[in-house]
């Protein structure tokens, strides 16, 4: 296989919603390219893409996928991605490294919620962009509606280069206003018969190709000044305001298919070879300590580990972009985030289940190689010399949706944690959290399916029986008055006996709050709760009725006791203590008897300092079509949320609200069918607040209730 040069590689990642044919154009895609003797289909499951047994189970692309085919002396990697928005990491993993993108529009559908979700993180990326306009040949397509959908949403950057002359049953006809010619394509595509434009098409034809062409002048201004003197554009000056509109995002050109019919996919290939940016032909990547990556094949190896697949026969594999430099089989290399050694036993090109062994590679070029041992997805690979350089990481959505897993047998408990781990490694979008306030392993994903797909994984793959169970909600409990308490711990058995007596205030703590007065302040211990918030110890003894060896004793009983909290044994925030007398036995006074003493007080002081229960608060944003505002507030309002307020968003609004967590589960499949699928939404972290009155008492019951049951 040949080594291709930076210029002669192109990337390109194939997006958009699910079941716009992302699969079946990459496989037309390599099919005309001349990777494949007979094109797959997914109904028949034997495509490249879709090759693992839940897509060929689901008929839906859960991975992304890599393809290649060499074209008129090119090189163009496709990244086939899915179009689910609970596999949005995928996405973003393929955006990091694709040097364009397809975005994939359904005649039949428009713009969808898959499609609007997707364009947000081009943006947020400002990736070059251009639209295939794909399930032609269906007879719910609609072509005019589907341009003027994507023109309301996307603006007027979006500009014809083909459009169809009879999308439906029987679509064969395309004009190009690109090249000013008609496409008729024979039975089973490929390539096209090249016809004069008919008369009755020459004026839409030449409108669409002047508004191409002043969108290519539009891109630079020696451009504009050409064409404004001659009119026009030649041909290379045309293909050059192209390239640079596409790169700058100035424009996005758009093109008619069937990918299922092998309609309109030749002419793609010469667009994306001829025209679509290579990876010189955009910025530079940037190191965390800000250097420019050039993709210099004479500048030092470096690599970016974009994906970690496990695959059937393989093991592990590493998928990675070359930065710059060359890699070579047999390669030592630096992992610059683990400071690990590696090397690179093989190198393959990919085109999905199908790898082809290379020898070498150069910068600009997507390839892979098998079992690291300590290098994962987000990783750098750089030689020893430059192993400081670290690729700025791909930056993942916070997830959105989360449940706690257990084994259903408790023997398959250690080979669960480990299975986790590994999954996390391939999916950065997963996060796993062993809590050991909820005495739970907490899932967090993007959403129901996503998690559905992971227990799938588990039961299939990794033969261990799981179940989904509520997460609990991790409250916290706190005081708001002052109250006293003393207890005496007396205990008398043979030998040694225990005595401790310990006097004591609390009251809440507050930023700022002066101290108080009663009780004279003659030492302070202040104490960070690693779960937020604190316990201010005052040691307010007079005449030594508590020796001071014993205090620590009794903040450790305040500690156990702050960590299971009297209400619902969630752990304690934000009090002052403050022991201010007790009293000592001069042989059965010990380090456990106060610590018992202490531990007792401070419950019962609790109790009657006006005890609340805490409750996290989370900020939530949801990006909804305006139509569908209402019903989304109604059902926030629902969920016990307070409105932040509202913005514009382009076509949509962005609602902000603040809704409690424990009224968020499983709120992803809710708003989805809310707004049919047109919503999306995220959630951060945003304080503790005080729990209604009504609520507490269910909190407070719930938990007694199953103190009894455990007794």
């Amino acid at each position: 296989m040949k080594i291709y040069q930076p210029f002669e590689v192109k990337n390109i990642a194939l997006i958009g919603g699910a079941k716009s044919g992302k699969t079946t154009l990459g496989e037309a895609m390599v099919f005309n390219g001349g990777g494949l003797n007979r094109r797959g289909s997914v109904e028949e499951g034997n495509t490249l893409s879709d090759y693992r047994e839940i897509e060929l189970e689901r008929r839906n692309s859960i991975f992304s996928t890599v393809l290649f085919t060499e074209y008129a002396g090119k090189k163009i990697n496709i990244i086939d991605a899915p179009g689910f928005d609970d596999f949005i990491g995928e996405v973003v993993a393929s955006l990091k490294v694709a040097d364009s993108a397809v975005m994939m529009i359904n005649a039949q559908n428009g713009v969808e919620v898959g499609t609007e979700i997707i364009w947000r993180y081009t943006v947020k990326d400002h990736t070059p962009l251009l639209f295939v306009v794909n399930q032609l040949e269906h007879d719910k397509a609609n072509f005019e509606e589907t341009i003027n959908q994507l023109k309301s949403q996307f603006g007027e950057k979006v500009t014809l280069v083909q459009y169809p002359i009879n999308a439906g049953i029987g679509f064969n006809t395309i004009i190009d206003v690109y090249k000013m010619k008609m496409l008729k394509y024979p039975k089973g595509g490929g390539k096209p018969e090249i016809l004069p434009i008919p008369d009755s098409e020459k004026n839409k034809a030449e409108e669409l190709q002047m508004k191409l062409i002043e969108a290519a002048a539009e891109s630079e201004e020696s451009l504009m000044e050409i064409f404004f003197e001659n009119g026009t554009l030649t041909e290379e000056e045309m293909v050059n305001g192209i390239k640079k509109g596409i790169v700058n995002r100035d424009f996005f050109p758009l093109f008619c298919a069937s990918a299922k019919e092998n309609i309109g996919i030749t002419e793609l290939l010469d667009f994306v070879a001829s025209v679509c940016p290579s990876a010189i032909d955009v910025p530079f990547p940037k190191t965390t300590n800000g250097k420019e990556l050039n993709f210099d094949i004479n500048q030092p190896a470096c690599a970016f580990v974009y994906k970690t697949s496990i695959e059937q026969h393989l093991g592990e594999v590493s998928f990675f972009k070359i930065m710059s430099g060359q890699i070579t089989e047999g390669m030592d290399m630096i992992n610059s985030v683990t400071n690990s050694k590696e090397r690179i036993s093989q190198l393959f090109a990919v085109c999905g289940k199908n790898r082809t062994k290379i020898e070498k590679a150069f910068a600009g070029d997507i390839v892979a190689t098998v079992k690291l041992r300590d290098t994962y997805t987000n990783n750098t690979l750089t030689t020893a010399k430059f192993s400081d350089d670290i690729v700025e990481p791909i930056v993942y959505p916070e997830p959105k949706f989360r449940t706690a897993i257990k084994s259903k047998n408790t023997s398959d408990d250690e080979k669960l944690g480990t299975v986790l781990k590994r999954l996390r490694s391939i999916d950065p979008t997963i996060i796993i959290e062993h809590s050991i306030e909820l005495k739970q392993i907490l899932v967090h994903g993007q959403g129901e399916l996503h998690l559905n797909i992971l227990k799938w994984q588990v039961e299939n793959l990794d033969k261990i029986e799981i179940e989904f169970i509520t997460p609990k909600i991790p409250y916290r409990e706190t005081i708001t008055k002052p109250a006293k308490s003393m207890y005496r711990h007396k205990k008398q058995s043979g030998g040694a006996g225990q005595f401790g007596e310990v006097h004591m205030m609390i009251e809440p703590y507050i930023e700022g709050k002066p101290d108080q007065t009663e009780f004279p302040i003659r030492g302070r211990d202040e104490i960070k709760l690693t779960w937020g918030g604190k316990l201010m110890y005052h040691n307010c003894i007079v005449g030594g009725a508590i020796d001071a060896r014993f205090h620590p004793a009794i903040i450790k009983g305040i500690m156990e006791k702050i960590e299971e909290g009297p209400l619902t044994g969630s752990y304690a925030r934000d009090i002052i203590v403050s022991v201010y007398d007790g009293k000592m036995h001069p042989v059965d006074s010990n380090e456990i008897s106060f610590k018992l003493a202490g531990r007792n007080a401070f419950k019962e002081a609790f109790k009657n300092a006006g005890p609340k229960i805490l409750e996290p608060i989370y900020d939530v944003e949801v990006i909804v079509p305006e139509d569908r505002m209402g019903d989304v507030i109604t059902d926030l309002q629902g969920r016990r949320g307070i409105m932040m307020g509202m913005e514009s968003e382009g076509n949509y609004q962005k609602i902000k609200a603040r809704v409690p967590l424990a009224e968020m589960n499983k709120y992803s499949t809710s708003l989805s069918s809310i707004t049919s699928g047109r919503a999306t939404y995220s959630l951060r972290f945003a304080e503790y607040q005080q729990v209604p009155a009504d609520v507490q008492d269910t909190l407070i019951k719930t938990y007694e209730a199953q103190e009894q049951d455990e007794d």
